[in-house]
């Protein structure tokens, strides 16, 4: 009976080790590890919508439209490409607004010979120019689509498919899957697609809606980690209150290294330049950035530039370094507490994000059209500047601890790295972190020598000798040697009067002291700083030295005439 009961119990364990380990896998898939989720922009992505508009002997017309939903993240030239896999043996017959880059084989069709014969076909948009009898509404535009907040106008393409070798109804269609977008490069992720209800359209004149015969969507996200393995631009911090600028961080883009990666960046001055940006990686937009520190081709700069009464001003400047790119439609957007009472900006557009309800203090930023919307390659143009002006809360403006730099910065929809907290500028008197300056050294020496000259008037002893002899004697206490000067006499040879101070040594590390009987006797001997004991030295005295002590006012004379 124990062995059967032991036994029950070990199959028992097993099973329900092995069910825990069944669960987890089963939650594991549940989630997929290329999903992306960005806090300034939680609901955006861009949803591709088909809408079958017609039924054909063999197929469908669809309408293909790609609607950028996010706030300030656009699809930029050379424009987006988009691929699908069919989930029969579709064919694609004809297009308007769009074209597959491939048709593949078609060698089974006699006569009229399909578009594309591809099982998984890839879309790119027309360019403009286009003939008019190939466009159709959203379309044409080289796959470039701006971002929903900056231009909501623009901010879709479509095209025009029309289907073989498919479903007739809405029961024997077949959805395509794994879609795929690029904008151009990698970084969007696309679900499966999802039948919907039916769009409905409104006819020009306003008097008459439509609807689709079917429609499904497809939703994509973008994650800047699948986009690119580095980051595209970096954030450089300076101020007024403070003379320190601190630049983007060392190698954040990349390292300087022509060594085993020959043209991955070209020096300004080179007599190269314009064979470099002309080179192999023309066609395929490979960034040639300008050799710099970071190795970034955008730079954003931050800069604390006046403090007012009521009022403080920030200039921001972004700097192009990529040689082989021009930004058109460029946005910046900007994280910052300050943002909900910014009074003016200056030669840029200005729209308040607002991820969260009752949080305003994100903001985005971009060029007026026909004037700075378009960000030039690297060079003396290459570059774009405003100034904004916020109006100081006295609940919560300060210029401590970094207050007045941003917390985040986005260009193009992509995060930029910020220098590290420890490295902001700080205010002169911050405790924190002190600021070395010129000024303090040679302010403290110049209090120091005011100092010592007030006090030596107080404590001083005469001396005078002749040219030749010159007798420092020194009593009980240690002497510090201020300084010595000639002064000429109405009669005789100039006499050397020689101030002294009396303190104790404890006071003046740094300085030279002449201890207890010791004598210096001449200049030679000051400068090669020897002291000779008194009982050693054999000098005849002609006079006798007379001290005198003045008791009211603490003073020592010691004259040697």
């Amino acid at each position: 009976m124990r062995s059967l009961s032991s036994s029950a119990f070990g199959s028992m364990a097993k099973l329900s080790s092995f069910a825990v380990l069944l669960v987890l896998l089963l939650s594991c898939s549940c989630f997929s590890s290329t999903e992306a989720y960005d806090a300034l922009d939680p609901t955006g992505n861009i949803t591709i919508k088909w809408d079958v508009m017609s039924w054909t002997p063999d197929g469908y017309v669809a309408v293909v439209t790609i609607y950028n939903f996010q706030q300030y993240r656009h699809i930029q030239a050379p424009g987006w490409t988009l691929g699908w896999t069919w989930a029969k043996k579709e064919v694609i017959w004809s297009m308007m607004g769009g074209q597959t880059t491939e048709q593949g084989d078609c060698s089974r069709f006699k006569g009229n010979i399909p578009h594309c014969c591809k099982k998984d076909p890839t879309v790119v948009d027309l360019l403009p120019g286009t003939p008019y009898n190939q466009q159709i509404a959203n379309c044409c535009k080289g796959g470039v689509i701006n971002s929903w907040v900056q231009d909501p106008s623009n901010a879709a393409s479509a095209f025009q498919v029309s289907v073989g070798n498919a479903g007739t109804t809405n029961k024997t269609v077949r959805l395509p899957k794994n879609f795929t977008l690029k904008a151009p490069g990698p970084g969007y992720t696309c679900g499966p697609a999802k039948i919907v209800r039916p769009s409905k359209f409104v006819t020009a004149d306003k008097r008459r809606v439509t609807q689709a015969l079917m429609t499904w969507n497809v939703t994509c996200t973008y994650s800047q980690f699948l986009a690119q393995k580095t980051p595209t631009c970096c954030v450089s911090l300076s101020s007024f209150y403070n003379e320190t600028i601190v630049n983007c961080p060392t190698c954040t883009c990349g390292c300087q290294n022509n060594v085993t990666e020959p043209g991955s960046c070209v020096n300004p001055e080179s007599p190269y330049l314009a064979s470099a940006v002309s080179g192999p990686g023309k066609l395929s937009n490979t960034p040639l950035v300008q050799c710099t520190s970071h190795m970034c081709p955008i730079r954003v700069h931050w800069h604390v530039k006046l403090n007012y009464k009521e009022y403080w001003r920030v200039k921001v400047t972004i700097t192009n370094f990529n040689y082989r790119m021009n930004y058109t439609q460029w946005n910046l957007v900007v994280q910052h507490p300050n943002f909900d009472n910014l009074t003016k900006i200056f030669s840029f557009y200005y729209k308040s994000l607002t991820p969260y309800a009752g949080l305003n203090d994100t903001a985005m930023l971009w060029g007026i059209k026909f004037y700075n919307d378009f960000l030039m390659q690297a060079g003396p143009l290459g570059n774009v500047q405003s100034e904004l002006l916020f109006r100081k809360d006295k609940s919560t403006f300060t210029f401590e601890k970094g207050w007045a730099f941003p917390r985040r910065i986005y260009f193009n929809g992509d995060n930029c790295v910020m220098p590290p907290p420890d490295g902001y500028p700080w205010l002169p008197n911050a405790g924190s972190r002190p600021i070395v300056s010129l000024l303090y050294p040679a302010f403290t020496i110049l209090s120091l020598l005011v100092f010592l000259l007030a006090f030596a008037q107080e404590f001083q002893l005469k001396f005078s000798s002749n040219l030749n002899n010159l007798l420092h004697y020194c009593t009980s206490k240690h002497i510090f040697l201020i300084y010595m000067v000639y002064v000429p006499l109405h009669s005789g040879p100039a006499t050397q009067v020689t101030t002294i101070l009396l303190h104790p040594p404890s006071k003046f590390q740094d300085c030279v002291y002449i201890p207890y009987r010791s004598v210096i006797t001449t200049k030679t001997t000051l400068a090669r700083k020897q002291r000779l004991p008194l009982s050693k030295l054999q000098l005849d005295l002609q006079k006798q030295c007379l001290r005198e002590m003045d008791t009211s006012q603490q003073h020592f004379r010691l004259d040697i005439s």
